[in-house]
């Protein structure tokens, strides 16, 4: 989800409204442009923006209870999303607004799918992540007490500029605000002046460098005050010791990270880049990983592989004929990957074209969804490919529909795509696994010890070799 624009807007009754703050994001603003095409509305200045907003919020005109662009009984207002009529039959939507005492809190979010006919709000996800951000944007403008303070108002907006661009950059929030008190480094202004930075730089620092030390000691005690039942207590985590080992033939692991927790490391296993391409001297193992785990669950260390080949090979054809598009597809799993899914999936999107009409497609295994409104075919492929290992979709379909399906600026001609959704346990392309019995804790306590792996997709593409994919060079790692 990303954001249009963004409002600070201070309300109060016998005095002027004023707009506190206001941020455009250029970015957002230009992908909502071309996703619109000529249905694009743009964003008004704001104090066309803030005399709109009061007029449908009921705030403009005390003594003027009847508007008729708000209060006419064929309008039906969807609340928190509201609509702002600008001149002419330009329509601002979905402008979401928030508002505590005085303070209204406003953002224009990006929807990514037509807005005509207007879309049920509870299918916009960009609408409850806008929502999410307001509150928590509000959650810091009041501060901790909660409650308005024009001083306190004053000081926080002035650091929003430097903290938008650390929870929102460009446009698009993070998962969290940081909560009102959170000292961040590059927040406190020190000058009236706005600086101008790259929107790719986050922060901006101000101060003394420095290098802070601190020794921390922890204790974990369970005491029940019962003769019958020990206390018992320790200052230190439990120590583990985890190792991968490969197949013989396997390929070395490259790119290796670790958690802090990590105690010692060969050097070995971290000189090892995929960047300077293998070798036979790289170190293939075992791996071995000692360390003190934290309480809750985390990553031990990450890493990559090259592999000879991708574990499904597609082919993805698209060509146009007359008034519809033919398509053909063929997956074949290869030999050294289980035949054994969790679930395994083929989506097939068709952007910047009306909405389907036909679509007369078969399958040689799986069943086949076909989704009109999003422009979507779903391939399931089910839980095993049959004995040949190779699955085809052919058929032709047509875009006869009177409304514009989703739109992508790269997705444009015959530039299509295919994207794999697939699941298969108990197996890993590089062969990589722990054994159970490896694992090595030491500790007075017995703990329960299982491994498994397994095999996800992760961005797994197959574009369409009749249109213009875009093309990235290098080997394929896991």
């Amino acid at each position: 989800m990303s954001l249009r624009a963004l409002w600070i807007i201070f309300y109060d009754k016998g005095e002027n409204a004023s707009v506190r703050f206001s941020r455009r994001f250029s970015t957002v603003e230009h992908r909502a442009k071309i996703m619109a095409g000529s249905s694009y509305v743009a964003v008004p200045e704001d104090r066309i923006f803030l005399k709109l907003l009061l007029t449908e919020l009921g705030l403009s005109s005390p003594n003027k209870p009847y508007v008729a662009d708000r209060d006419d009984c064929l309008y039906r207002p969807r609340s928190p999303a509201v609509e702002l009529r600008l001149n002419g039959k330009a329509k601002l939507w979905p402008v979401l607004a928030i508002s505590q005492g005085p303070l209204i809190l406003a953002c224009l979010p990006l929807v990514d799918i037509p807005s005509e006919p207007r879309p049920p709000l509870a299918s916009l996800l960009s609408v409850s992540q806008g929502l999410t951000f307001l509150a928590g944007l509000q959650t810091f403008v009041l501060g901790s007490g909660g409650k308005l303070d024009r001083e306190g108002l004053d000081s926080r907006v002035a650091m929003l500029p430097p903290l938008l661009l650390q929870v929102c950059p460009l446009g698009t929030p993070l998962d969290t605000i940081p909560l009102a008190g959170t000292p961040t480094a590059s927040t406190a202004p020190t000058s009236t002046v706005t600086q101008k930075q790259p929107a790719w730089k986050t922060g901006l620092y101000r101060g003394r460098a420095s290098v802070n030390v601190a020794v921390v000691e922890t204790v974990r005690s369970m005491q029940y005050g019962n003769q019958s039942r020990q206390d018992t207590w320790d200052g230190v985590l439990p120590n583990v010791t985890v190792t991968l080992t490969l197949p013989p033939n396997g390929s070395p692991l490259q790119d290796i990270l670790v958690h802090p927790c990590v105690t010692s490391l060969d050097s070995s296993i971290l000189t090892t880049s995929s960047v300077d391409g293998a070798d036979g001297s790289a170190f293939s193992g075992p791996y071995k990983f000692p360390f003190s785990p934290p309480l809750e669950p985390f990553r031990l260390c990450s890493y990559t592989s090259q592999v000879p080949v991708p574990p499904i090979l597609g082919s993805y054809q698209l060509k146009a004929e007359e008034n519809n598009l033919r398509v053909s597809v063929s997956l074949k799993l290869h030999e050294s990957v289980k035949n054994s899914f969790e679930y395994c999936e083929a989506h097939l999107p068709f952007f910047n074209r009306n909405q389907m009409g036909v679509a007369d497609v078969k399958v040689s295994s799986g069943q086949l969804d076909v989704s009109k409104e999003k422009n979507l075919l779903v391939w399931a492929l089910g839980q095993k490919f049959p004995k040949s290992r190779e699955v085809t979709l052919d058929g032709k379909i047509t875009f006869s529909g009177s409304s514009r399906g989703p739109s992508d600026p790269l997705c444009t001609g015959l530039t299509a795509y295919i994207k794999l959704y697939l699941r298969v346990p108990d197996t890993t392309l590089s062969g990589c696994c722990v054994d159970q019995h490896s694992v090595q804790v030491y500790s007075s306590a017995k703990p329960r010890i299982s491994t498994s792996r397994e095999l996800q997709s992760k961005e797994y593409y197959i574009w369409n070799s009749t249109g213009s994919a875009p093309v990235s060079t290098g080997q394929m790692v896991i």
